[in-house]
């Protein structure tokens, strides 16, 4: 039965759970005043990390989770949460590609070395290279960016609630850009990850003049040498192309 099928018809009981990352995600669903009544009164909210110190329950219908997975202790919470829920959602860039803590995995163990020395505190847990939750368990639905759009949030959670059949886009952010009738940035040799970033945001940056920074993770429709070919004719380093990609994106094989 499908996860839809399982939810529909009653309040389905919902988790909100945070790994590695800022909680910026989190903070982004407390500032929903517009629609945070709205979604209270269609769920049961069992347990939110960033509110309460309390234990996970054993019973939910919907996992939130936030952040990249750096620890063993973390995979194996993912796992039990996993085997438990009906719906695994990642919100945020961090649980989705892995974003600013996934910057350390080319050389994981060098970063670990520099900041640790020879001894990880116990309270660090079992370091891991950090990935995505994708990457440990099947996630169901993923709202992208950094931070993500609260009424990305709530379309998501509606989804599973209601029942939907849309699809996740997979073109890039320029097309967006070019229906919100912005010019293009490598007109003035300006970098933009536009070129090879999923769409899904509205082209939220371009839209206020700053260029794209990758957040929402590349497309799998991106041709990322062609873009890179892209900038160096605009008069941008390859580089400084690829060194823009590694922030949101140094976890996969996608800058190779």
């Amino acid at each position: 039965m499908s996860a839809q099928n399982t939810l529909h018809g009653k309040r389905p009981c919902v988790v909100i759970i945070g790994l590695a990352s800022c909680f910026g995600c989190q903070l982004q669903i407390t500032n929903m005043e517009p629609y945070l009544l709205d979604v209270l009164d269609q769920i049961e909210l069992v347990h939110w990390q960033l509110a309460s110190s309390d234990p996970l329950p054993d019973d939910f219908d919907i996992a939130v989770v936030e952040g990249a997975v750096t620890t063993k202790e973390a995979a194996e919470t993912l796992r039990r949460v996993r085997r438990r829920a009906s719906v695994v959602m990642a919100i945020g860039a961090c649980a989705t590609t892995a974003g600013i803590p996934g910057i350390v995995a080319p050389e994981f163990q060098d970063h670990v070395s520099a900041v640790y020395g020879d001894a990880v505190p116990d309270a660090a847990g079992s370091l891991v290279s950090p990935v995505p939750v994708s990457a440990v368990v099947p996630v169901d639905w993923e709202v992208r960016c950094c931070p993500i759009e609260g009424a990305d949030f709530v379309a998501a959670l509606q989804r599973f609630i209601g029942g939907s059949n849309r699809l996740s886009p997979t073109s890039t952010l320029c097309g967006e850009c070019k229906r919100n009738e912005r010019g293009c940035f490598y007109g003035r040799g300006v970098l933009c990850m536009g070129l090879v970033t999923r769409s899904g945001c509205g082209a939220r940056c371009p839209s206020l003049g700053r260029a794209c920074n990758g957040c929402a993770g590349v497309s799998p429709d991106a041709n990322v040498a062609a873009a890179r070919r892209m900038a160096q004719e605009a008069g941008i380093d390859g580089a400084r192309f690829d060194s823009a990609l590694q922030l949101f994106n140094s976890v996969g094989e996608c800058c190779a």
